[in-house]
């Protein structure tokens, strides 16, 4: 498992949610995911994405005026 970051702040939705989705299809399952933002609407909506997607949401919250996101990836799945 390894930590990553993305640093999304000053991007307006539905950008936060995309870099995202884009950073994530470059980790392996079991890394984790650290997004930080500025823009509060990212609060719901990378978990919303993050339920829809299998990913686990690990913690959330404001720190410094600043939101962050912290998801674990989820196991890939391929449907048939």
């Amino acid at each position: 498992m390894s930590l990553h970051h993305l640093d999304v702040r000053n991007l307006l939705c539905p950008m936060p949610v995309i870099r995202t989705q884009n950073q994530v299809a470059d980790l392996a399952p079991g890394d984790e995911l650290e997004v930080l933002c500025t823009d509060p609407g990212a609060l719901t909506d990378i978990p919303a994405w993050c339920r829809i997607e299998g990913h686990e949401v690990v913690q959330s919250g404001e720190r410094n005026g600043e939101f962050f996101v912290r998801l674990k990836v989820a196991q890939s799945s391929v449907f048939y």
